[in-house]
């Protein structure tokens, strides 16, 4: 009897089995498939360490507080020679990383806590990327601008003496296996994702260097899943990462880390800080705690802005142009005063790049313009304005894949000071670069090849 139970429950179940897979297959058989996401790009995001070794010096003042009493020839510190070893973390340096793909194009963004990047950092991140198989398509590189950052990471004899101490391969490793560790893993994080731009006025965060109007406008590029679960935000301010002073001795990503790091704790995933026309725009307050106070103003716009992002199509361009520059000198009557001689100046020579390329790249509605220096706010305001005769949205991005230094118009370059006194191309470069600048936005709209031109008297290259 049992014999028989357990085989009629034997056929019985073949046949259960056999009527669900049947059903099973009617149901896949008429299934609608999940529509394409239509309005959906590729992205991923990612944040890596800068793991500097202990004993870094903190790259962005050349003050006394921060300097060796003297240099340190005996090789007492391994990574400090001009200036005093880092005292350790105030808070954590990320390399934050943003890959976007659409229709056969590529953009890799790289945030970097650090005072500015050179051309030749750039080039050997995009070297890492490729040796590693992974083509960067349009890469930007951006300094955050922090003045806490780590210093000996940039090749340059000058730039180290005068601020960021002498040149240490360690650091330099340091900083470019961070930035290709992010976008290794922003590319393996790639899905597909849709685009928004938001923007704010923030009121209260900066001032000017030279008493002249401010830009007060924040721009936010909000990037989510197909599921609208947040994926990364790209935030655009002008400000100097210079709250926390020459007396800090502890490495730190200054206001703008403090700021991206509670939109992370909110968000859930990478806020890259992109600076703008920072040329003359300081904090408008200063000190320890005023870095976790402006951090959070600074944060609560962004996520305002996150908020109220508008959607933009999936489109992903990207243009770029080099333009010749002036022998770089510097001007003694912009760095001593007004009594000396206009003519008096110092040729640097090599010491600074003798042609700038400028980078256009449209996400969405957006128009970026990477500015590999600090533009005086005046010229970014009128690039912006520029930009949006033809786009929704135009932004700056500034410290971008070199350094040329200070920026300013001619009017400002007339008057001595500290900004003029780092303007190192002369009057009329920063209205050049601004110029060409636009050229390239306009090509970028319209699909056409930029504009010739040239800073030095001759054609663009």
């Amino acid at each position: 009897m049992r014999g028989r139970l357990s085989a009629a429950r034997g056929r019985h179940g073949g046949v259960a089995v056999a009527l669900l897979l049947v059903l099973l297959s009617v149901t896949t058989a008429g299934a609608t498939p999940a529509p394409p996401c239509s309005d959906c790009l590729d992205a991923g995001a990612a944040a890596a360490p800068i793991r500097v070794p202990p004993g870094t010096p903190l790259g962005g003042y050349g003050s006394l507080a921060r300097r060796a009493l003297v240099p340190d020839v005996l090789d007492r510190h391994p990574h400090a020679f001009w200036f005093k070893p880092g005292g350790g973390m105030r808070d954590p340096l990320l390399a934050r990383a943003l890959v976007l793909e659409s229709a056969g194009r590529r953009v890799t963004w790289v945030a970097l806590d650090v005072i500015a990047v050179d051309r030749g950092l750039t080039d050997e991140v995009a070297r890492r990327l490729v040796a590693g198989g992974h083509d960067p398509g349009t890469l930007l590189v951006s300094a955050t601008h922090t003045h806490s950052g780590p210093g000996a990471f940039v090749d340059t004899f000058v730039m180290g003496m005068v601020a960021l101490d002498r040149f240490d391969g360690e650091v330099r490793e340091a900083v470019v296996a961070a930035a290709v560790a992010a976008v290794d893993e922003a590319r393996a994080r790639r899905r597909p994702a849709r685009l928004a731009a938001g923007r704010t006025s923030v009121v209260g965060a900066v001032r000017s260097r030279l008493r002249l109007p401010i830009d007060d406008e924040m721009l936010v590029l909000r990037v989510t899943d197909a599921d609208g679960a947040p994926v990364a935000a790209l935030w655009n301010f002008a400000i100097h990462g210079t709250v926390l002073g020459p007396r800090n001795g502890r490495l730190s990503g200054d206001v703008m880390g403090a700021a991206s790091r509670l939109l992370e704790r909110e968000l859930g995933v990478p806020a890259l800080f992109v600076n703008g026309a920072v040329g003359d725009v300081s904090p408008a307050r200063h000190g320890d705690h005023a870095v976790e106070e402006m951090g959070a103003l600074l944060a609560g716009a962004a996520g305002a802005a996150w908020q109220a992002a508008r959607p933009m199509p999936p489109a992903l361009e990207a243009a770029s142009h080099t333009v010749a520059l002036p022998a770089p000198r510097l001007s003694l009557r912009n760095c001593l005063g007004g009594w000396v001689p206009a003519a008096l100046a110092i040729p640097l020579g090599s010491t600074f790049p003798d042609d700038a390329t400028l980078t256009a790249v449209r996400t969405g509605d957006i128009a970026w313009i990477a500015i590999p220096g600090e533009l005086q706010t005046a010229l970014g305001v009128n690039l912006k304005r520029t930009g949006q005769e033809w786009f929704r949205h135009a932004a700056v991005a500034g410290l971008t894949n070199g350094y040329l230094g200070y920026l300013v118009t001619p009017a400002a370059y007339g008057t001595p000071s500290y900004v003029t006194c780092s303007s190192l191309y002369g009057a009329e470069t920063g209205r050049c670069l601004r110029d060409a600048a636009g050229g390239l936005l306009r090509a970028l709209a319209e699909g056409s090849r930029p504009p010739a031109a040239g800073c030095d008297g001759g054609a663009g290259r």
